[in-house]
């Protein structure tokens, strides 16, 4: 038995047919009826039921296809690594970014590393903490930056970024002139937040609640930049870290908070016991050392 044996019964049980599944695989019909045949022979039992329009999956065809599964992909990722030793000559690392960051260091640290490495591509992907995580967990990013805290059984974290959150009002706002307010305050206050993918949005909404009530939303957003004109057009307030209302254009003000204080914590996030293409682990360490860097300085 060899891989390619347990591919040919991927396909055709993915098929459902010899001759669809030896069009997909650009080899001839005979030729995957005989590899399927061979690997019964040296298994001892049937793999498919041929009774039907359709191969069917016997009991024992079932029970061997999530094993083939698993012992090809094992091939597949012991192929990437080893590829990976040519030494970082190719790769591809997607990067989930939230809309929330101010993301100018990060897109600076990436054109460092790709100065290095230039023959290593980029994919940027914009959504917000939650949808971050479950696409790390989906293998559909590699690495993301998200607001902590996470899963910590799911992903190893690196924090860069510590600071409070605080109220953001129009100039003309009653409370404009306070240095300091707590929650309960805002309870008659219309709020202006980030949509359900955000982190933040469910930070605020439990904090709320602490305080005793719920905050009464207007408008939800992913884009940092609306909260701001929707701030000056008086629609309602926002709770935003001191990074995010300093990008604001508009003539806001920012009052810290107090009972509680809230605070904003974004890290680097992977993905905990999987593989990681080396172009990804470089990337990582070399991040991280550029941040520990820059906070240094």
């Amino acid at each position: 038995m060899d891989i390619r044996h347990l591919t040919y019964f991927i396909e055709v049980s993915r098929f459902e047919s010899f001759t669809r599944a030896a069009d997909y695989l650009f080899v001839t019909q005979p030729t995957i009826s005989k590899m399927i045949k061979n690997l019964e022979e040296e298994l001892g039992v049937e793999l498919f039921d041929r009774s039907r329009k359709k191969l069917v999956l016997t009991d024992a065809g079932r029970a061997i296809y999530d094993k083939a599964e698993t012992i090809v992909k094992a091939s597949e990722n012991l192929k990437t690594e080893l590829d990976d030793l040519i030494g970082l000559q190719r790769g591809h690392i997607r990067i989930g970014l939230p809309p929330i960051l101010d993301a100018e260091n990060v897109i600076r640290i990436l054109g460092e590393f790709h100065d290095i490495h230039p023959h290593i591509t980029f994919e940027l992907i914009e959504n917000g903490t939650k949808r971050i995580e479950e696409d790390i967990l989906k293998e559909d990013l590699d690495v993301g930056i998200a607001v902590l805290p996470t899963e910590e059984e799911e992903f190893h974290t690196f924090s860069f970024i510590q600071e409070e959150l605080g109220v953001v009002v129009p100039l003309s706002h009653p409370l404009a002139h306070r240095k300091r307010i707590d929650l309960h305050e805002l309870e008659c206050e219309n709020f202006i937040s980030f949509n359900k993918d955000f982190a933040l949005h469910e930070r605020i909404h439990d904090a709320c609640k602490q305080a005793g009530f719920l905050p009464k939303k207007v408008s939800e957003t992913s884009q940092w930049d609306f909260i701001g004109k929707m701030i000056t057009a008086g629609l309602g307030i926002a709770i935003l870290p001191y990074s995010v209302a300093n990008l604001l254009k508009e003539d806001v003000r920012f009052i810290k908070m107090r009972n509680p204080v809230l605070e904003w914590n974004v890290a680097l996030i992977w993905r905990k016991n999987h593989y990681l293409s080396y172009a990804t682990r470089e990337w990582l360490r070399f991040t991280q050392e550029r941040l520990i860097e820059n906070t240094s300085d």
